[in-house]
């Protein structure tokens, strides 16, 4: 009965751990993209976390409004599925939009919704990231009933900020009539938190991963080209053979699993990070195995996320 109750607890502590793993939280304040996600969820990167911005509407008599201060919040949602924005306006006319990439499709949808003008059915843009700008359409009629689109651009996107702006196309752009414009700068206190405490996170992820056997998402912890040096076996190379490798291991179930940093230093781009490592399993007979080792990784930093490139380990007798 005891192993049940503590089997039962184990399977919802880990259903809760993958729910929310890459939600925001202390060490990652804007949320992480999930390595199951659409590859394009990392199209939004540079802009996750708090911009100040300026923000300009055009008048009627086509001469553009007073300049008003904003906010502009950038974070991944659905446990890292999706991007979710809000702006906060000194005139009070708020906005955000919950932004997803549908493979089917090949496209995102954004869906866009106002305190200015609320309703019951959601404004939704479509689009891609082309080079290095977003651009999103959304169709609608000029004021004579012309066919035509609102297209949205993002561009001049850096860690620093980005510019955006809103214009009426015609359907094939020859012509092209902006109406709305703003200017973001990238708050600098609220961009990701330092690059040692990212990866004592992603040691953690891996420690959960493990745990819930989840092999594709340890896998994506490593570098591309990342190599692992398991104890007493040759290396191993490459995504895919290190997913095999660690997918092998179906003999045992993981209970427990920490990794113990005594250091880690961090040079540019690259990292190295050493300590120890301790866990338990329950074997097939449901035997509980303890164990303990030392390890060395060295880590690269590719689109702003830390990557294992060199993973080294070996067992210590207890």
């Amino acid at each position: 009965m005891k192993k049940l109750v503590f089997l039962t607890f184990l399977f919802t502590t880990t259903i809760a751990i993958a729910q929310s793993e890459y939600e925001p939280s202390d060490a990652y304040p804007f949320g992480q993209p999930n390595p199951k996600a659409p590859k394009e969820i990392t199209d939004y990167a540079p802009l996750i976390g708090i911009c100040d911005c300026i923000s300009q509407t055009r008048n009627q008599d086509q001469t553009w409004a007073d300049p008003v201060k904003m906010t502009w919040e950038f974070k991944y949602i659905m446990n890292g599925m999706a991007v979710q924005d809000q702006t906060i306006k000194e005139d009070g006319k708020n906005s955000g939009s919950i932004r997803q990439f549908i493979a089917d499709s090949s496209k995102w949808y954004v869906h866009y919704y106002s305190s200015a003008s609320p309703s019951t059915v959601l404004s939704v843009w479509e689009g891609n990231k082309k080079e290095d700008k977003i651009i999103l359409y959304r169709k609608q009629k000029a004021p004579n009933g012309m066919d035509g689109f609102y297209k949205i651009k993002f561009h001049d996107i850096s860690e620093d900020g980005f510019k955006w702006i809103g214009a009426w196309v015609t359907t094939n752009e020859s012509f092209s009539l902006p109406t709305w414009k703003i200017e973001c700068t990238k708050r600098k206190d609220t961009q990701k938190i330092s690059d040692k405490d990212q990866i004592m996170a992603a040691n953690r992820a891996f420690s959960a991963a493990y745990i819930k056997k989840d092999y594709e998402a340890l896998s994506k912890i490593y570098t591309v080209n990342g190599k692992a040096f398991p104890n007493r076996s040759p290396i191993i190379t490459g995504y895919k053979n290190i997913k095999k490798a660690w997918s092998g291991s179906t003999d045992y179930t993981p209970v427990e699993h920490e990794i113990i940093s005594e250091e880690i230093v961090v040079l540019g781009d690259t990292a190295h990070d050493y300590g120890y490592y301790k866990g338990k399993n329950l074997d097939k007979n449901g035997k509980e195995i303890t164990y303990k080792g030392k390890y060395v990784v060295i880590w690269k930093k590719a689109n702003n996320q830390w990557k294992m490139y060199l993973d080294i380990w070996n067992s210590i007798k207890e």
